[in-house]
């Protein structure tokens, strides 16, 4: 399958709203507010995934943060259509976000499920590490969450 990376755009939140309610039932999905609201800022980086059709499967965001002291990013969300989960998709989402928080510099922290393997294998074999466990972190289902922290990449040390 022929997957491409580009840019998000507003057209694509009613797409992402759609992807939310399926992939985040019980966890109080992000409303088409939420991601314009995530698409105005000037410090995140928003990206989808699309098939050979151009059809939008997957979506993701990191916020870039911090000044020339103390920089660090934030993965926001990933989300791949579950009729197109394990295609690739969620890697080339994240390694593109990870080109944008090589770039910046600093370490890069993440959330994620304590049940979803699949993205904590994922992110185990781009160097994250589990750090912490926020419990009830997902509401309103009351899921814990792993938090995840990727060192800087060679050359950053702040």
């Amino acid at each position: 399958m022929t997957i491409s990376i580009v840019a998000m755009t507003i057209a694509d939140v009613e797409r992402c709203v759609e992807l939310e309610n399926l992939l985040f039932p019980g966890d109080d999905p992000w409303s088409a507010n939420a991601f314009r609201s995530e698409l105005a800022g000037e410090h995140n980086r928003y990206l989808t995934a699309r098939n050979a059709d151009d059809e939008m499967i997957g979506y993701a965001g990191v916020a870039l943060l911090g000044g020339s002291i103390g920089r660090e990013s934030e993965v926001h969300t990933i989300g791949v259509d579950p009729a197109h989960q394990r295609l690739g998709a969620g890697r080339l989402l994240l390694d593109r976000l990870l080109s944008f928080t090589d770039e910046h510099g600093g370490p890069v922290f993440l959330e994620v499920r304590t049940d979803n393997t699949a993205a904590i294998t994922l992110y185990l074999t781009r160097d994250f590490e589990i750090v912490g466990t926020r419990v009830r972190y997902y509401q309103p289902s009351g899921a814990d969450a792993y938090t995840m922290r990727r060192p800087p990449a060679e050359g950053y040390t702040s």
